[in-house]
Formats: structure tokens, C-alpha cells, sequence
């Protein structure tokens, strides 16, 4: 029988599908400082953002034959060293794709009607502050119209194109791995529980027209690689631009983002990751023009019960 160490947890769904299949699932958390002696009893593991799997533990653990990432992003695992060992890695692209997109779009919409502020000082105001803050807060901005700005066109990257489209906003993209000029998204509309599909095609553009041009700027680039959006970055920003990050930490360089906050070079930012979790860096969490989630762009039950199914049956077709 085949065992599994699920570290980082995994939906119901997902272990029972393994279970019925026979392998043994183990979702009891080994310790990072623990798994150096603890993983070569497994034959897979799979992990989330927690846990590392870097050469020295690979190098450890002869018996692993497969390591398993619930969702997108591969830094925390050593993905070329792994297969170079002969070890099958593997993850879930398309499954979390919806809620990380409707979490961009979350932080979006907070950030230009103000949903911070407001949300913070609600709750003690007198009735002469709330008629204040309704002042100060009565200055917001529509998507309609506005363009907004895809760095990464992948699934992501086109899921969030798709929410763009339908709520009437203009959406240029920019990927350096495509090379068409531009890519059709599929657009599902639903409407009284009938289904159309409708293609439009989103223009692509290097990234620096794509600052430039954009009202709003949202990233989904894989981390691990060169900060992507940087000093120079804000710098070709539109003046007002509102950035969101919800790929992944380490992208943003986030001291230029907090000096173009208090500079007023962007109104507004929405971070769901962060250079170093849990964050360090303080300096922009109480302010009221920044948006802000503890790294949960796939911690919806749909989500999770998508990533535990296509984990499971990926697994299942590898060791058959």
C-alpha cells in the first residue's frame, strides 16, 4: 500500500477519493525540522505554501517517488532538482484559477469606494463623524470603463480578464511567454440558468505600455524569479493607478510600493501576498489606501474541493 503524508492539509473529497483507491493518506503535520527523518516513509507528499521541499530533504528521502502542490505556484518546492532524482511533481493549475480572480476583484472594488476606511471607523463613529467620512469617502470610482491591466496571462490572468470583460471594463494584458498579439477569452454568460459563450480577444502589449495605459494593474506572475514591478515600475505608472497583487509575494517590491502610496503616485494597493510570511514589513498595514488578505486567493470551499479532486486523481493515474 502506498503512503501519503498530506502536510499541509487537504479537502475531504480528496482524501476520501485516495482512500477508496488504497492508499493510505496520513494528514497528520510533520514539522519542517522533522521531516528529514520522517519523509523517506512515504512514498508522496503533498504540501501547500507551508511546507518546503528543498534538494537537502529530497536528497534524504530515496523512497519519495512524488511530490504534490495544492495549487499554482512551485517556489517552495526544488521542482528541476526533483525530477532530475527520477520524482514526478506535480500541481493544480486550473482548480483554485475562479477564486484567486474574484479575489482580485475583491481588493478592486474595496479600494475605490474606500470599503477600508470605511469598515474601520464605522464602527465607533458619532453621527457627525459619519457624515465626515461619508464626505470624505463620497469621491469613488466605477469599473466601467477603466481599463485594467493583466502581467501574467495565464489561467489566472485569464479568469480575471473574464470578470474584467463582463463588468464592462477594457483589459489589455502582457506575458512575455506569449507571443500572439493578442489572445481570445472564452466569456461565459449566464443568464436565467441559460449558458453563452462568446470569444473576445485581449489585446497584448509589452509591459511598460501596459503601465502606462492602465488604470488598474493586476499581477499574476509565478514568484521566485526577478521583482517584476519595482521602482521604476511605479514610476511609469499612471498617476491614481491602484495596484493588486495576488500572485505571489516577492514581486512586488514593497517599499517602492509604499513610498508611491504615500506619494500619491498610486491611490491605492490590495496585497494578498507578501515578501516574507507571515510579513515583516509593517510599514503600510494601517493604512487606509491599502487593501489587505492573508494569502488566501484559493481558500474558498469550492476551491479547495477542486485542488483535493484533481490532486487525488492525478495521484491515482501516476501509480496505477
Amino acid at each position: 500500500m502506498k503512503k501519503i503524508l498530506v502536510n499541509d492539509g487537504i479537502h475531504p473529497r480528496g482524501k476520501e477519493l485516495l482512500e477508496q483507491a488504497g492508499f493510505e493518506v496520513d494528514t497528520n503535520t510533520i514539522p519542517q525540522d522533522e521531516l528529514m527523518s520522517k519523509l523517506n516513509g512515504y512514498d508522496a507528499i503533498l504540501v501547500r505554501s507551508a511546507t518546503k521541499v528543498r534538494a537537502d530533504l529530497i536528497d534524504a528521502c530515496p523512497n519519495l517517488k512524488l511530490i504534490g502542490r495544492g495549487g499554482v505556484g512551485l517556489d517552495n518546492i526544488d521542482v528541476t532538482y526533483a525530477k532530475e532524482k527520477g520524482i514526478q511533481v506535480i500541481n493544480t493549475p486550473a482548480a483554485s484559477s475562479n477564486s484567486v480572480a474574484e479575489l482580485v476583484f475583491a481588493h478592486l472594488l474595496a479600494s475605490i469606494r474606500f470599503l477600508n476606511k470605511t469598515n474601520r471607523e464605522m464602527a465607533d463613529t458619532s453621527f457627525g463623524r459619519f457624515k465626515e467620512l461619508k464626505k470624505e469617502t463620497s469621491k469613488g470610482q466605477e469599473l466601467f470603463g477603466k481599463t485594467l491591466g493583466i502581467v501574467g496571462f495565464g489561467r489566472i490572468g485569464r479568469e480575471t480578464a473574464r470578470i474584467a470583460i463582463g463588468a464592462g471594463m477594457n483589459v489589455v494584458a502582457h506575458d512575455p511567454f506569449i507571443t500572439d498579439k493578442s489572445m481570445p477569452v472564452e466569456l461565459k454568460i449566464n443568464a436565467n440558468f441559460n449558458t453563452a459563450n462568446v470569444m473576445v480577444d485581449v489585446p497584448l502589449v509589452e509591459k511598460d505600455m501596459l503601465l502606462q495605459r492602465s488604470d488598474f494593474i493586476s499581477l499574476h506572475i509565478p514568484g521566485g524569479g526577478e521583482t517584476a514591478i519595482g521602482e521604476k515600475e511605479f514610476g511609469l505608472m499612471k498617476d491614481g493607478a491602484v495596484l493588486i497583487n495576488c500572485a505571489r509575494g516577492g514581486v512586488v517590491d514593497e517599499t517602492a510600493m509604499h513610498n508611491a502610496l504615500k506619494s500619491g503616485k498610486i491611490t491605492a494597493a490590495g496585497v494578498d501576498v507578501f515578501e516574507t510570511e507571515p510579513p515583516v514589513n509593517m510599514d503600510f498595514f494601517t493604512r487606509d489606501d491599502v487593501s489587505l488578505s492573508p494569502h488566501i486567493g484559493a481558500a474558498t470551499s469550492e476551491a479547495q474541493q477542486r485542488i483535493g479532486e484533481e490532486l487525488a486523481h492525478k495521484i491515482i493515474d501516476f501509480f496505477q
